[in-house]
């Protein structure tokens, strides 16, 4: 068995999800568990999170329609699902079949669906591009296409989402101006009879700082997992990291002074020394870039990474200190006290958690605790 593993707590992830839940006074909640649950994996996550029982989420959203029919295949949850990609006329089995709820944003995918022969009705999410710039209706005209695709006779409209490009900053005005424009078009929709579709736009910064974006529903992402969006984001919900890397001493070698270790000799010895080998390397989502910039905790002590990153396999630097092989060394996560955050790997890298979960590649397996 590989000693190397991503260890998942499903108990963190489910103290999350209700720390979020309770934010948000009573509406509902779509978990997002797109891109394998950030890396924790989707299948065992949802099925956490499912049995919270009357506390569960109303809803999954994720990225592909191959993630919901996956997650639906499963039988872990009967939760209505949420594909935030775009309808795709080459899908209405897959939507129909698994019960998947497409994103509908541009009038293209409202003259596809008026053409549509089938004659079971197909729901749907309408996404309004409130200022993200990416997908979505234009808030501008954004009402008027609502109605207009509201009038076919093959379709029903569950939900209208926005998202927001910076609910995670501190600078909050234009996430503010984007709060305001979907307000606006939900105003007038509720006022056209469409009162009873939900409307959503919150992601983790806006449901953590932004009270008035909550509306009828909320979609956690990253605070699900343990992380806030950024740096700037308040912690008025304390999250707790649901995900921790390790592996263990392989072997250990002798270093005289002047010697090198691993490609392009990016560590030389500058006395005698000792330094032991990790199986992982940037095949499990160790980035090169991260090359003598980190540390792991053996013994509840921090020993640095020395040498260039390899595909599959790291060393660290222990001097003297009494290590022996098959002793843990936590990559990310927490030992005897020492931590080591995603975050720290975040400021070397300048990126953000999402990335980090993200590229722990398949071939670490995840162990669930």
């Amino acid at each position: 068995m590989r000693p190397t593993a991503a260890l998942v707590s499903l108990d963190n992830l489910c103290f999350n999800y209700l720390g979020l839940r309770k934010k948000v006074r009573g509406a509902k909640v779509m978990a997002v568990v797109k891109a394998d649950a950030y890396g924790h994996g989707m299948v065992k996550c949802v099925e956490a999170l499912e049995k919270l029982g009357p506390d569960k989420p109303e809803y999954y959203g994720v990225a592909l329609v191959e993630e919901a029919v996956e997650l639906k295949k499963s039988g872990v949850t009967e939760a209505p699902l949420l594909s935030f990609a775009p309808f795709d006329t080459e899908d209405i089995d897959l939507y129909n079949k698994y019960k998947v709820m497409p994103t509908v944003c541009s009038e293209q995918h409202i003259r596809e669906i008026e053409a549509l022969t089938t004659d079971k009705k197909i729901i749907v999410h309408v996404n309004i591009d409130t200022g993200m710039g990416r997908l979505g209706f234009h808030y501008s005209e954004a009402a008027d296409k609502v109605k207009e695709l509201a009038s076919l006779e093959n379709v029903v409209i569950d939900g209208i989402y926005t998202h927001f490009s910076t609910s995670d900053e501190k600078d909050k005005s234009y996430a503010l101006l984007q709060l305001e424009r979907f307000g606006r078009i939900r105003e007038e929709l509720i006022s056209a009879g469409y009162g009873k579709i939900i409307f959503h736009a919150a992601n983790s910064g806006a449901i953590i700082d932004m009270p008035d974006a909550v509306f009828d529903m909320v979609r956690p992402g990253i605070s699900l997992y343990g992380y806030y969006p950024s740096k700037e984001t308040s912690g008025s919900v304390p999250l707790k990291p649901v995900m921790s890397l390790v592996t263990e001493v392989s072997t250990i070698k002798k270093f005289s002074k002047g010697e090198s270790a691993s490609y392009g000799r990016k560590f030389t010895a500058t006395e005698d020394t000792t330094a032991v080998t990790a199986p992982v390397g940037y095949a499990d989502g160790i980035d090169r870039a991260l090359t003598n910039r980190i540390s792991g905790i053996i013994k509840g002590e921090f020993y640095p990474q020395i040498g260039r990153v390899t595909m599959d396999r790291i060393l660290f630097e222990t001097g003297n200190s009494n290590i022996n092989t098959g002793d843990k060394i936590t990559l990310i996560g927490e030992d005897r006290g020492k931590i080591i955050s995603a975050w720290d790997w975040c400021d070397i890298l300048d990126t953000i958690p999402y990335e980090i979960t993200c590229n722990i590649s398949k071939r670490v397996p995840r162990k669930y605790i």
